[in-house]
């Protein structure tokens, strides 16, 4: 075991590269691509943050948020696109709801919530032409 966020991220990425997904998505501390890199489709996952509530004596809620993006560089006129990319974030987020996600050792994290706002950035869009929308996932560990 790495560290709690550590691992609900690579638990993620192992989801968004199997079935029926098939991303090639890697976790990721410093999401930044050239241009270039964004021709292909990049999804990053990053671990955002963690909160511990106790539960009692022995018990403790780990609430753990991962963020996923999704970016690649594109036409900001080309309408299908953008709808197709903006399908594949659904899709990425409709196989991740409810999902329980196995981690090292005995664990598992239990899906709480998934937020994605905005739903892309249009500065992005705008200044660098790169479609950019970021999903946070939190996933809860009780330990």
């Amino acid at each position: 075991m790495l560290s709690l966020p550590i691992d609900v991220a690579d638990a993620i990425v192992a989801a968004l590269k199997a079935e029926p997904l098939k991303l090639d998505a890697v976790r990721a501390y410093r999401p930044e691509f050239d241009l270039a890199e964004l021709k292909t489709l990049r999804v990053s996952v990053v671990p955002r943050g963690i909160e511990i509530t106790s539960l009692g004596r022995n018990v403790n809620q780990h609430d753990v948020s991962v963020d996923v993006g999704v970016q690649q560089k594109i036409d900001p006129d080309d309408t299908e696109a953008l709808d197709a990319l903006m399908a594949k974030v659904q899709r990425i987020a409709d196989e991740l709801r409810l999902r329980r996600l196995d981690l090292p050792g005995d664990g598992s994290a239990a899906w709480v919530k998934t937020e994605n706002e905005p739903i892309y950035s249009p500065d992005h869009l705008q200044s660098k032409q790169v479609f950019t929308s970021v999903l946070t996932f939190t996933y809860r560990v009780m330990r």
